[in-house]
């Protein structure tokens, strides 16, 4: 079995390339020109040169797999480029799920995010089958991860093979860029989380996420979500957790909701003329006033997704931090 994977040098899809060689496929990551390619140094991989947003590259890549893992994605709630986050996350999903159609390929796993989820409401965990109000998504990325999946669900009808799973908040090693909850915690370590929000997350090991999706691909039912989740916690808890862990004292602080909002707005416009990117945006802001909590009981029971302990995963994540971005 040859699969591609699509975002390889990145936090998840870096770890389902190690996945797939554990699981004795022969991968091909696509990378872009110019990428950092750090997460895939010393793995027996093929590396090919593409962009999910140029069709004829992708249609080179695809050739000769058996499954397409599509983990590709502009992550951020911060870009100044209109439309730049829906070309990259809608368009080029379209693009790739077409190159694998054309290509017949056995089957897709499309990695969407809980962002296309419906928004949960009173700290009430969210499921696949919770209806999704898209009045009720909060910023372009969430925006363009909920357009995307519709895009995925459209092709399965099309009869193209294509599993569709959503991670939460995933922690683990080689988190080089790093992800929100990644900053959080390297900031944590570096001693530079003096107060916290009143949020809650679900926190998943990274490395079940990666299983998740080749778990997707062997037993996942076409056309069907999959929340790839863990736990369901408070910021709070989260952060005494990473408190155990280092030994540092954890921030005792929360922060009010209305003057952090009006702050992000500020920050936000500082950051327009200074050509840098804010810490937090008006976006991030409003979504922390919603416990972001999701219920992973249909992978679990479904594909097997396993459930390492929060404690686990956020100490092995420490530690990849604390050596300085350097573990693969």
């Amino acid at each position: 079995m040859r699969a591609l994977v699509t975002g390889g040098t990145g936090f998840i899809g870096s770890s389902i390339v190690r996945e797939l060689l554990r699981a004795n496929f022969e991968v091909r990551a696509l990378v872009r020109r110019g990428s950092d390619t750090r997460n895939l140094d010393g793995l027996d991989i093929e590396r090919v040169i593409g962009d999910i947003t140029d069709p004829e590259s992708l249609a080179r890549c695809v050739r000769g797999c058996t499954h397409v893992f599509h983990a590709a994605a502009l992550y951020s709630f911060w870009v100044t480029q209109p439309g730049l986050i829906e070309h990259v996350n809608v368009d080029g999903t379209r693009n790739v799920l077409e190159a694998a159609l054309e290509a017949g390929v056995e089957r897709v796993v499309y990695t969407s995010s809980v962002a296309a989820l419906a928004v949960p409401q009173k700290g009430i965990p969210v499921d696949e089958s919770t209806p999704v109000d898209p009045k009720e998504i909060i910023g372009a990325y969430k925006k363009s991860k909920y357009a995307a999946e519709q895009v995925a669900l459209g092709f399965a009808k099309k009869g193209l093979p294509v599993v569709i799973v959503n991670p939460s908040f995933p922690v683990g090693p080689r988190d080089i860029k790093p992800t929100p909850t990644g900053q959080t915690i390297l900031d944590f370590v570096n001693h530079r989380l003096p107060a916290y929000v009143d949020t809650g997350i679900n926190v998943v090991d990274v490395e079940d996420v990666a299983q998740g999706h080749r778990l997707a691909a062997e037993k996942g039912r076409i056309g069907e979500r999959y929340i790839l989740g863990g736990k369901n916690m408070s910021m709070k808890e989260f952060l005494g957790i990473l408190a155990k862990i280092t030994g540092i004292a954890a921030p005792r602080v929360r922060l009010p909701y209305g003057p952090l909002l009006a702050l992000s707005y500020v920050n936000a416009g500082w950051c327009r003329i200074t050509k840098t990117t804010p810490r937090m945006t008006p976006d991030t802001i409003r979504m922390s006033r919603h416990y972001m909590y999701y219920d992973p009981t249909k992978a679990i029971e479904e594909l097997g997704l396993p459930q390492t302990p929060p404690e686990v995963a956020l100490q092995k994540a420490v530690n990849w931090f604390r050596k300085g971005f350097a573990a693969t």
